[in-house]
């Protein structure tokens, strides 16, 4: 239907002769093609130039009498309504300073203001005092105040109205807390009765803080690890808690559509700092939750303006920022600006001019504003417009200072909350505007140091009292300024009641977290047969085999809907797109096109129900993924058993801080390292030449990382794993598996193996033999892990064949795992020095195996350097150090002297040293097998793919 005529369009360079570039901000003629976000849609005819023109017309007839707001005003209600009728419309991607919710618009509050209001009094209080009293004289631990103090409101209002606990019908909410508020959860939990004074006073004292001998003690963050019965998720390690949240979203909607779980009731809040917006896990995963349309997340983001040292975006807009990059990538956006007491002036605001003003302000003045008082406000803000000068003329200037931002307005709050977690169809970000150090006075309020203030002078203590109403007398805090009292109303007090009633409405505590409350079904001797037969004549790589493997693992029935494979876009690469057609892939709207390979037997399949979560090249959402899966046995109570296969090069190297959190979380699951060792990977070049992993992952202590040689051994570990994170129980570890793309004649299972060698990580898995030579053979060790086995193999054929020399070959499946129990070992002779000990395997191993040692392997040489302390007599260690490079594998081992020749030299050498060769042997071997040129190397297969 035709527009309504209007007064004729304005000609010439009036207001209707330019527009508005929104996205950049310039004005550009009417007859140029200006910039529109989104791009013109100009592959579109007019098919009714006249009806267009009526439009354009009307417009300008609007402007004409009305008024540019006026225009303004019908082009965003257009604008609105389009993306209701979705005609597909590019929407703004910023709009003006202030809430995004109109005060016509927002619902009742269903609280009780006045209690609700007493109950946060009593929080800011003890938040805040736990952090002094940490830093009083001989303990000065420290702590943070500010953040809680801007983020009371947004968690109370969460706590008393929105967060459901996991005794909730729906099965409870995951809340990422941001870290540095911690004190104000510790607060909530001691009025709850959950905590008393003396676990407040153990604040960032976990080893050093007893009450009657029992360690009585708080971490400084949400450590699951550390309080393994209330943190769930580990988020001061800033930007990971916003990863983490959106693939624990993710995560629950794979449960509900996999039939394990139903979650369709279940939300996951991440309270976050605008800060903390910076990193690029923060900002970087955002698209995917609007792909899967996760209305079950919700972003709070405390825009308090400040970070670490000072502003945010001083000479810019954080929030307006925000807002501009979450509405372009799909989100649902909620700006939460301006407290009540900003209505009425804004509601009288005819003309736009305190808008403007809110537009044009920088944060840098915004933080400088409540640094200050009223008259400072009034000069600086409201008298730059007379306009806005004269809404405030009648106004005192304690008047001015009363008003709030939108985040410290439980109404507000209330209001963005609620319309948030009844958006559907896309995720939902609250930016509230709050200010840091809220209510602990003036040195602490929007000062650039606030975020490193750990304590309170005595005149900031009075006043603190005296805003929060506790009866607490200038005497109590003269007596001793460093420990204030805490204040905690006896459960019959009204605001104690009613906080208490309505988590008991809304499913019980928060944070809490729980243990196992359910196990699996784990597989029999029998997934494991094919494994420990070995390959026959066909060449299998390590990775097919721990493939194959898992292949036979998912044929039982009970244990396979457990498992999760997380691929992050290498599945066939790793030989993992023989699953893609059976278990499927992954995703939340199924597969709406018929693939390019769909007459091949391996087709690229997706589905709703899909099993494998297929990351993409994301390892960082990979990590995220494999987090939420393998804590699901505590925030679902359902054990699911992630598998995260992975270049290894790009493992601990690249996401090595989420797999730290994923620790922290008390992960359980199995982390594979595919196309590992420096020399392994053919032709790829430095960044994908993996020589480090195991040092990486074994300074993290919940990793159980293992190096195998054989698909047999893999068999044992696997086994092995799935016991200890799965069984009667269970631990909260992590198993790194590296696997390897060289392939080669898997042995079957020698009889009689030494699983307990193993296991624990060395046996000995070829004896040298005396055929052929006197039993007066000069004798050695070679020690060697995945890959490296073959080199050592030859080299014990060498010595054997050239120089009569017998050497026994040992298997190190985990450098790590030695290490690990030599230094417990030595941790129990050094508390008891003089007593009786056992002694470590490594010890008890080579306890009078004959000759020097030498160990190999294809990593830098730091690896088997792990265990040196324990290793009996003389030990040499060869490896990868240095960069990696592109050449042929017999090449690069050349290079790096780790290949059979240069084992066997180094044997020879190490002989030769204690006198029991002649030192001509060593330098002519060298010489002989060529040992300085590089195109003399035979060692490993020449080709071949896992």
């Amino acid at each position: 239907m035709p527009a309504p005529r209007t007064r004729a369009r304005l000609t010439g360079r009036g207001l209707s002769a330019v527009r508005v570039s929104l996205s950049r901000g310039i004005l550009v003629s009417q007859n140029e093609a200006g910039p529109i976000l989104n791009g013109l849609p100009t592959n579109l005819p007019d098919t009714d130039p006249a009806e267009t023109d009526e439009w354009l017309e009307s417009l300008d007839g609007v402007i004409e009498a009305g008024g540019r707001n006026r225009a303004r005003y019908v082009m965003l209600k257009l604008l609105e309504r389009a993306r209701e009728r979705q005609i597909g419309v590019p929407s703004l991607t910023g709009t003006d300073y202030v809430n995004t919710i109109p005060a016509s618009q927002e619902p009742a509050f269903p609280g009780d203001e006045t209690l609700e209001r007493g109950i946060r009094r009593l929080l800011r209080w003890n938040a805040a005092i736990m952090v002094h009293r940490a830093q009083r004289p001989g303990v000065g631990v420290g702590g943070h105040i500010a953040s809680y103090a801007s983020s009371a409101t947004l968690y109370e209002v969460g706590f008393n109205h929105f967060f459901r606990g996991k005794d909730h019908p729906g099965g409870g909410d995951q809340i990422y807390f941001q870290g540095h508020a911690s004190p104000g959860m510790y607060a909530r939990a001691f009025l709850e009765g959950r905590l008393d004074e003396d676990d407040l006073d153990g604040f960032r004292q976990e080893h050093s803080h007893y009450v009657d001998g029992e360690l009585r003690a708080l971490p400084s963050y949400p450590h699951p690890r550390q309080m393994d019965n209330f943190w769930e998720f580990p988020t001061v390690s800033m930007g990971l808690g916003p990863i983490n949240a959106i693939w624990q979203a993710q995560f629950n909607r794979y449960l509900h559509n996999r039939g394990i779980k139903d979650t369709s009731q279940q939300r996951v809040w991440a309270f976050l700092g605008d800060g903390e917006m910076d990193e690029v896990e923060s900002r970087g995963a955002l698209q995917l939750a609007a792909n899967e349309e996760l209305d079950n997340l919700t972003f709070v983001v405390n825009c308090n303006l400040q970070r670490l040292d000072g502003p945010v975006r001083g000479n810019g807009k954080i929030v307006q920022e925000l807002e501009a990059f979450f509405r372009g990538a799909g989100w649902n956006v909620i700006k939460l600006v301006w407290g009540r007491g900003w209505d009425p002036l804004l509601a009288n605001d005819t003309d736009g001019a305190l808008v403007n003003l809110m537009n044009s302000t920088t944060d840098g003045d915004f933080q400088t504003f409540k640094a200050n008082d009223g008259a400072y406000v009034r000069k600086n803000f409201f008298d730059r417009d007379p306009r806005t000068s004269a809404m405030v003329k009648d106004w005192t200037d304690d008047e001015i200072w009363r008003l709030t931002r939108g985040g410290h307005d439980f109404a507000k709050v209330y209001s963005a909350y609620k319309a948030a977690t009844e958006f559907t169809g896309a995720p939902t970000v609250i930016l509230a505007h709050t200010i840091k150090g809220y209510f602990l006075g003036k040195h602490f309020a929007g000062r650039n140091a606030t975020h490193q203030m750990k304590k309170l002078a005595l005149d900031d203590l009075k006043g603190f009292r005296d805003r929060v109403d506790v009866p607490i007398t200038d005497a109590q805090l003269e007596e001793n300024p460093y420990q204030p009292p805490y204040v905690r109303p006896g459960q019959d007090d009204p605001r104690i009641q009613y906080l208490q009633q309505r988590r008991r409405e809304l499913g019980g505590y928060l944070p809490e977290r729980r243990g196992d409350s359910k196990f699996i079904s784990l597989p029999g001797d029998k997934a494991y047969e094919s494994s420990r037969k070995g390959s026959g004549n066909q060449q299998v790589a390590t990775t097919m085999a721990f493939v194959r493997l898992l292949k036979d693992l998912m044929r039982d029935k009970a244990f396979a809907p457990r498992v999760v494979p997380i691929i992050p876009d290498e599945a066939r690469t790793f030989g993992m797109d023989a699953f893609f057609p059976t278990i499927k892939i992954y995703n939340p709207h199924g597969q709406n096109y018929t693939p390019v390979d769909n007459e091949l037997f391996l087709s690229y399949r997706e589905s709703k129900s899909g099993q494998i979560l297929h990351t993409g090249i994301n390892e960082a959402g990979s990590v995220a993924s494999f987090t939420a899966a393998g804590s699901s046995y505590s925030t679902h109570g359902e054990p699911m058993v992630p598998i995260y296969i992975f270049y290894s090069m790009f493992g601990f190297q690249r996401t090595g801080d989420a797999m730290w959190a994923a620790a922290d979380q008390l992960t359980r699951g199995f982390m594979i390292g595919a196309t590992a060792g420096r020399t392994t990977l053919t032709g790829e070049g430095t960044q994908h030449m993996d020589g480090h992993s195991p040092i990486l992952a074994s300074t993290n202590t919940a990793v159980v990382s293992y190096d195998p040689a054989y698909g047999y051994e893999i068999a044992h570990i696997m086994r092995d794993g799935l016991r200890r994170m799965y069984g009667e129980q269970p631990e909260n570890v992590m198993y790194y598996l590296t696997v390897y793309n060289e392939p080669i004649v898997q042995p079957a299972e020698p009889e009689g193996i030494e699983v307990e060698g193993i296991l624990r990580g060395m046996y000995l898995v070829k004896p040298g033999s005396f055929d052929g030579v006197g039993e007066d053979a000069r004798r050695a060790q070679i020690l060697a892990s995945g890959v490296g086995m073959a080199w050592a193999i030859e080299a014990q054929e060498l010595l054997k064949a050239d120089y009569g020399i017998v050497a026994d070959v040992w298997s190190v499946t985990s450098w790590g795992e030695l290490r690990r129990e030599g230094l417990q070992a030595d941790e129990r002779a050094f508390h008891d020095p003089f007593g009786q000990h056992e002694p470590t395997w490594v010890e008890q191993k080579l306890a009078g195996a004959p000759g020097p040692v030498v160990a190999v392997s294809d990593y830098m040489r730091a690896v088997p350097d792990q265990i040196r302390q324990w290793v009996p007599g003389d030990y040499t260690t060869l490896g990868a150090d240095g960069f990696g490079f592109s050449d042929t594998r017999a090449a690069a081992r050349r290079y790096f002297n780790i290949d059979g020749p240069s084992i066997a030299v180094a044997v020879l050498q190490r002989l030769a040293v204690a006198g029991e060769v002649p030192q001509e042997w060593a330098t002519e071997a060298a010489a002989k097998w060529k040992l300085d040129d590089v195109t003399a190397g035979s060692s490993g297969n020449a080709g071949g793919d896992a």
